[in-house]
Order: structure tokens, then C-alpha cells, then sequence
């Protein structure tokens, strides 16, 4: 079982990355969260890892900390939560707030979470509420950069930006930043030759 890897950022896009260790190249299934920790290609990266092996998949899930992969174990257990979807609340959410929400029966902020329905996030937080507080957590990194606000211009626009190689985060902030500029009217054009400028920048 593959526990740790350190080695070069390769290549990512929205949601892996490829880690070269000694010329051997490993895709990487991450968070958002996880991917805005490892710098750009090229940088040294350490990234903790779960295997996940079924029927016709191998795969490997990358993780920040050792905490987010405990939260992903913790999020797996749960009937309903796969790899894909305990990665997206794991993006959605530090597990500071993941921890609180469970812990505070917050079915709502669980589904802030891409694919997490009420009926799913209500049986996480059931599941989970006496187990979360035992559970270490990551801070949220400060000044962490802000969202984009929801809307279609806008998450087309996060998606171009992803699309071109930039980070969620960076991807999301610098749209967020257009938007400001702009206003929260301006077309998806406007917004992408905005936000380009400012994540380029």
C-alpha cells in the first residue's frame, strides 16, 4: 500500500495530479483543497495517500494532511459517499468547518458540496456527529482566497480558467475579482478576459 509520496509536481488539472517520483509518474485524485497546497509544475511535493482498489479500478486519493485523510476514511464509511463525493465535500468545506457541521447536526453547509443532496448531507452529519469530534483537523489556511459567487457566467468562467491549467482557487478568486470589477451582470466573455488578466498576473 502507497501511504506517502514526495517528489516533483508533473502535472494537474481540476482534480488530480500527476507526482513524478524518480521519473515514475503517479496520478493523484485530490480536493481542491489538496491541489492548492502543492504550488505550481515543477515545485516539491508531499502528499499523503489512500489506495482505493475495486473491480475494474486502482486508484490513488492525495491528500494535504493526514487529517483530510482521515475525514476522507470517516466520509467513505458513510452509505452514499464515494471517493468522487467525499472529495468534493473536502473541497467544499476545510474540516474545521466539515467537523463543526457534523458536530452541530448542519446538514446545509454539508451540502455546499457539489453532488450532496439534503437527503445524503442529512446522513452524514447524523452518521458522523458522534464521531466527528474525536477527529483532527487542518486550520484554514489565512487570507485563503475568496469564492466566486454562484452563478452560471461565473462557474463557466472558474471552468474556462481550469480548463486553461489555473488552480480551482486560483481559478475561482480571480473570477471573483472580475466579478467585483465588472459587476455581477457581465457576460461569461468579459469575465474570462478579466479573470485571465488577474490570474496571469
Amino acid at each position: 500500500m502507497i501511504a506517502k509520496l514526495t517528489g516533483t509536481l508533473d502535472d494537474f488539472g481540476a482534480d488530480w495530479a500527476v507526482i513524478d517520483v524518480s521519473g515514475v509518474g503517479y496520478l493523484v485524485h485530490c480536493s481542491a483543497r489538496t491541489l492548492d497546497t502543492m504550488g505550481v509544475r515543477g515545485d516539491r511535493a508531499t502528499i499523503f495517500t489512500e489506495m482505493q482498489v475495486s473491480e475494474n479500478d486502482v486508484r490513488l486519493i492525495g491528500f494535504a494532511s493526514g487529517a483530510e485523510r482521515d475525514w476522507f476514511r470517516l466520509l467513505t464509511a458513510v452509505q452514499g459517499v464515494g471517493s468522487k463525493v467525499a472529495l468534493a465535500i473536502l473541497s467544499a468545506l476545510t474540516t474545521e468547518e466539515l467537523q463543526r457541521a457534523c458536530a452541530g447536526g448542519d446538514a446545509a453547509m454539508v451540502a455546499r458540496a457539489n453532488g450532496v443532496g439534503p437527503k445524503l448531507a442529512g446522513r452524514i452529519v447524523n452518521e458522523l456527529k458522534d464521531k466527528a469530534g474525536g477527529m483532527a483537523t487542518v486550520p484554514a489556511t489565512p487570507g485563503s482566497a475568496p469564492a466566486a459567487a454562484p452563478g452560471k457566467a461565473s462557474a463557466d468562467a472558474v471552468s474556462a480558467l481550469q480548463n486553461l491549467g489555473f488552480k480551482p482557487a486560483i481559478a475561482s478568486a480571480a473570477v471573483a475579482h472580475a466579478i467585483d470589477e465588472l459587476g455581477e451582470d457581465a457576460g461569461l466573455n468579459d469575465l474570462v478576459r478579466v479573470a485571465l488578466k488577474k490570474a496571469a498576473g
